[in-house]
């Protein structure tokens, strides 16, 4: 018996010794399994994180690639080209040409002639050797001094002179138009609505080019929007990124949205410029820019307006603006109004005739110019100008004078500048204010 148990002894031992190194291989295989499927799933989130990174910087570069092209005039926005470009950048510059290259050393400005070689083949291109760096215009003067300019720009050789364009993106560009056309010190929600006008007016004029043969979409004067009269101030940058690619759209289309001054209380359709209203433009339309019977801007310099002016400086000055010679005026009637009573059509009669003007712009073009004062309601009075202050007035001949009752600096199409600082400031966010000033808009973000 005892021989039997030793024989299958050896037997038995063996098979529990390999039963255990099987359940070792089984365990190890089972956490080995395990720990990659864990590690699979740590994968997964890394690549997800990955392409979510990747998405957003093509969303961004996708952002960068909307620019635009904004022509440079010459101080005071005289002229379209320049005598002669000195420019300059904290890093240095590479200015290119077709067949040239020159590089500029850190600070050192560089001047071109309409006549430098580097014009040869075509334009030239002027670019920051540090990339971000901005570029300085030492030869141009703007409002805050000596300008400088994001992303880059393209000189254009004429026989005139050199036509300086600035090609930068759209949200970038905004950062030098909303100072420029907005007091920084405003309202934070009034530079929003601000920020949100500037871009649906930019992206619309973003379909075309002003000046085809520099293709510029627009310039940087009024004519368009006022660009890089300002300096790029942190409140309005921060506008113009809390409302990033927001724009305002009438019937799924972006609009043009008009902006001005100071309203009288009350504003007006593009009428006032002698065209049609139809449903397209109808965003514009007059409105009240009250709140419960009670004006926004009642308390503001130029709510209210009026001047005497002397019968030979009115005749002198409309012969010169209108090209039409009346002789002495001896009356003055408003024959047409528009929606918010402003003037559409004005009738001139004088010694040697009569003229009739139409439109607010040429009205107020014919009165304007100098030799007369503007007494604003809070008692100060301001030089006349260029334009006369709105073509919400009304005229009367007293003596040796015509006197003018008005109201509002502008057009006083869209929003009311100081009507959405007002109105933020009794708590409207720049959503309200866009709404009431542009009827029936969506504000929608790319």
């Amino acid at each position: 018996m005892k021989k039997h148990w030793e024989g299958n002894f050896l037997y038995y031992f063996g098979g529990i010794i390999l039963s255990l190194f099987l359940c070792a291989g089984l365990i190890h295989m089972i956490s080995e399994g395990s720990g990659t499927e864990h590690q699979t799933s740590v994968d997964h989130v890394q690549k997800t994180e990955q392409d979510a990174a990747q998405k957003e910087q093509k969303q961004k570069s996708g952002e960068q690639q909307t620019v635009i092209r904004v022509l440079l005039k010459t101080d005071g926005y005289a002229d379209e080209v320049h005598p002669n470009v000195s420019v300059l950048a904290k890093g240095g510059l590479v200015l290119e040409g077709k067949n040239r290259k020159q590089e500029a050393t850190e600070g050192e400005t560089v001047t071109i002639a309409p006549d430098d070689p580097l014009f040869e083949g075509g334009s030239v291109w002027v670019k920051p050797a540090k990339e971000g760096d901005p570029i300085t215009i030492s030869s141009l003067n703007r409002g805050y001094g000596t300008p400088s300019y994001r992303g880059k720009l393209e000189l254009f050789s004429t026989a005139q002179g050199i036509a300086v364009v600035n090609e930068l993106p759209l949200e970038e560009y905004l950062y030098a138009v909303v100072p420029s056309e907005m007091p920084a010190s405003y309202e934070e929600e009034a530079l929003k609505a601000q920020a949100v006008c500037a871009r649906s007016y930019a992206c619309c004029h973003m379909e075309g080019q002003a000046y085809p043969e520099y293709r510029a979409n627009v310039d940087d004067s009024t004519a368009y929007q006022v660009y890089g009269n300002s300096a790029e101030q942190e409140k309005t940058i921060a506008a113009v990124d809390s409302t990033r690619g927001e724009k305002l759209t009438y019937n799924g289309n972006v609009v043009k949205a008009y902006y001005f001054s100071t309203s009288c209380g009350k504003t007006t359709s593009v009428e006032a410029w002698g065209t049609k209203v139809t449903d397209a433009n109808s965003y514009l339309k007059g409105i009240k820019v009250e709140e419960d019977g009670v004006c926004y801007e009642k308390d503001l310099p130029w709510f209210a307006w009026n001047c005497d002016i002397p019968v030979e400086t009115i005749s002198n000055l409309f012969g010169l603006n209108t090209g039409q010679d009346v002789g002495t005026i001896s009356k003055i009637e408003i024959t047409k109004r528009g929606a918010g009573d402003v003037a559409l059509e004005m009738k001139v009669t004088g010694t040697k005739g009569s003229a009739v003007i139409r439109t607010e712009n040429k009205i107020r073009s014919a009165l304007g110019g100098s030799g007369y004062e503007i007494h604003k309601q809070d008692g100060t009075a301001a030089a006349s100008a260029k334009l006369f202050p709105s073509a919400f007035f009304t005229v009367e001949k007293k003596g040796e004078s015509f006197h003018f009752e008005g109201g509002g600096y502008g057009h006083g199409i869209g929003m009311s500048q100081n009507g959405a600082n007002e109105m933020a400031k009794k708590g409207k966010d720049y959503k309200t204010i866009l709404g009431m000033f542009y009827n029936g808009v969506e504000i929608t973000a790319d």
